[in-house]
């Protein structure tokens, strides 16, 4: 257990992209005039509650051993690469319209990376497309992600009205996805890799998870995640106390930074005429303005900020969705997944496909509108 405790320290302080937002929030914070004291204001705290809970419950089912049990039924069944990866991709564009993207890459990640211990499988590429999945099916919904979410509560439209209005990008969006699905992944054979079958699933863990998985979005929906977080952690201290230090902290930590950092940025004195001018938008202006606002600060920060000046409406609706392609920042969502699968390298081979998934998505998007 020491040795687990010293190596999630040495992670946290090794993690490059995490140095960068606290360099970055140092320099902003001396051209802010904002007290050090309302920091923790700034930071959305049901939000890092949602997803430490989430980190948690995911981490104990990988512990259990249920993702490689599952696994071997997935490779079992669909044994080519192409077919596999459609119904991969398909589950996690189909699962992110009523679990939210967030949530539907908890489930579909971890269980992608287990398929890389059962086979010759190029998971990196599928995690990859599996996150540009969860943004194009996340964004059909009212509940598909927060922006959505934000510009439901706020546009005055129902439930169905909502997803009509968003129905035709979600729906050019997703043929182009599986296109390029069929193209990037072939139509071969599977190659299973040897490995111990009598692998030992902890049913106890598993029913625990399960239970406690539908306690804690139940008390997230309630708005008491805080509960719901306990009762996760005295359940784990008991069952599994090592599964609290396997989570990836760092992504806790970095999450809390880009509320600071978001803050900050949007309160440079540089940026004031720029914020007063957003209420003359024309439409293509809201078009950009959401784009190109989500890839600096993300989409669900530029939503906020964009609803302070201009109606929910169905361009920006467009706008910061397509804004979550592109850079990784541009969706926490994208970020959530490249953190999961602990590769170096697939950071750069992300933006190979989600740029041009930008630029794809942008100029459709615009014809719809």
């Amino acid at each position: 257990m020491l040795n687990l405790l010293r190596s999630t320290f040495r992670n946290i302080l090794r993690d490059r992209l995490l140095i960068f937002l606290l360099a970055a929030g140092v320099i902003l914070a001396f051209y802010t005039p904002a007290p050090l004291r309302e920091y923790p204001h700034w930071i959305d705290w049901p939000t890092i509650t949602t997803l430490l809970g989430l980190l948690l419950l995911t981490k104990s089912v990988e512990v259990s051993g249920y993702f490689d049990w599952l696994g071997r039924k997935i490779i079992a069944r669909l044994n080519s690469e192409r077919t596999l990866a459609l119904f991969m991709i398909g589950a996690s564009a189909l699962l992110s319209t009523f679990l939210t993207n967030d949530v539907a890459l908890f489930i579909v990640v971890p269980l992608t990376i287990t398929l890389k211990k059962l086979s010759a499988l190029p998971v990196t590429r599928l995690i990859i497309f599996e996150a540009l999945a969860v943004n194009v099916g996340s964004l059909l919904t009212p509940i598909g992600n927060p922006q959505n979410i934000l510009l439901w509560n706020h546009s005055g439209l129902s439930f169905g009205s909502f997803i009509w209005q968003m129905l035709p990008l979600a729906g050019v969006l997703i043929c182009v996805l599986l296109l390029v699905t069929l193209l990037c992944f072939p139509a071969k054979t599977i190659r299973p890799l040897v490995s111990h079958a009598d692998n030992h699933c902890q049913r106890r863990l598993l029913i625990a998870c399960v239970l406690l998985y539908v306690l804690f979005l139940i008390s997230v929906d309630v708005g008491v995640p805080y509960w719901g977080l306990l009762a996760v952690f005295a359940t784990l201290l008991w069952l599994a106390p090592k599964v609290i230090l396997m989570v990836d902290w760092a992504l806790i930590l970095i999450f809390i930074a880009m509320f600071i950092d978001v803050k900050l940025f949007t309160q440079l004195p540089v940026l004031l005429p720029l914020t007063e001018s957003m209420q003359h938008l024309s439409t293509a202006g809201v078009y950009a303005s959401g784009i190109l606002l989500s890839q600096l600060i993300s989409n669900v920060p530029a939503t906020i900020m964009l609803l302070g000046f201009i109606p929910a409406s169905i361009t920006l609706a467009y706008a910061v969705n397509i804004g979550g392609f592109g850079f990784a920042l541009g969706s926490m969502a994208n970020l959530i997944a490249l953190r999961m699968a602990n590769e170096k390298r697939i950071w750069l081979k992300f933006h190979l496909f989600s740029i041009p998934a930008l630029a794809i998505s942008a100029a459709l998007g615009w014809l719809l509108l």
